[in-house]
């Protein structure tokens, strides 16, 4: 792409086809806007461009800047690599400045503008988990979102399998991969409690919340054989079927019950290994 060159809406929408992606697709969509270069209508380009290319479009739209909590004082699960509010003060000041979950949260920052933009621009179904919600457009949508449970975040996922979906990055690495989290649950690993506040002065625990991903893009060689791969602009634009990162996960960790975590000491990939080495002595 030579220097200044805008990229175009058509032209996204050009290379989401050339990925073989269709109105009969459904797709987890991980995206940076900037990874495109500059974009002609800019985010709301993109979207017009995967809701007109896919059947249905989901992606991860949480607001756990907004309705996260630390851990209260003295309530600490094994291996959850999590803190605590020093005291009760302070953990009713943080009650205090968080928000309940409700579907109008705008979703948080570190997710990316295209998922913002989504939930502003289209008729969508939001989940309601209160720290990592799914939002999602089109035809599936509605039988996607209703796969989230409060105890089981990533059911979205599995519906997406069933279905014959797939990962859609957009100039993101297997970091933001949240699929790879999926397999990693599957097996005993990367299930946290963390907290939310529920309602006025109230506050409720969650379960199996995902870990660390720091080191995901360790799986890439394997995945590559089941990834098609094309250059949208300067966007590396990849597709990758759901059921193939499952499978790819699941396989690595089996084989490692260590693959894909760091061996940092506070991390939580220690926590997450130990969960694994506890859950399958049982």
């Amino acid at each position: 792409m030579g220097a200044g060159r805008v990229v175009s809406e058509a032209e996204i929408a050009e290379g989401l086809r050339s990925l073989g992606l269709t109105s009969a697709s459904s797709v987890l969509v991980h995206a940076s806007l900037r990874s495109f270069g500059e974009v002609e209508g800019g985010a709301e380009a993109v979207c017009r461009a995967l809701v007109e290319t896919c059947g249905t479009v989901m992606m991860v739209a949480g607001t756990w800047d907004h309705t996260g909590l630390p851990a209260p004082p003295g309530l600490v699960r094994p291996d959850n690599a999590y803190y605590n509010a020093d005291t009760w003060a302070d953990f009713d000041d943080a009650l205090a400045a968080a928000v309940p979950f409700s579907s109008d949260l705008p979703v948080d920052r570190w997710l990316g503008t295209i998922a913002e933009t989504l939930r502003l621009g289209y008729a969508h179904e939001r989940g309601t988990h209160p720290l990592f919600a799914f939002l999602a457009v089109g035809g599936h949508a509605r039988r996607l979102i209703d796969a989230q449970r409060v105890d089981w975040p990533l059911g979205p996922i599995e519906a997406l399998a069933e279905l014959r979906g797939h990962v859609l990055l957009l100039g993101v690495d297997h970091t933001s991969n949240t699929t790879i989290h999926l397999a990693e649950q599957h097996l005993g690993r990367s299930r946290f409690h963390r907290y939310a506040k529920s309602g006025a002065g109230s506050w409720m625990e969650l379960p199996n919340v995902s870990g660390e991903s720091h080191k995901f893009d360790e799986i890439e060689p394997d995945l590559r054989p089941f990834t098609t791969e094309v250059v949208i602009g300067e966007c590396r634009a990849r597709l990758i079927a759901v059921e193939d990162v499952l499978t790819c996960t699941t396989t690595l960790i089996t084989k490692d019950p260590a693959a894909l975590l760091c061996t940092e000491q506070g991390c939580r990939c220690t926590a997450a290994l130990a969960q694994y080495v506890h859950s399958s002595r049982r």
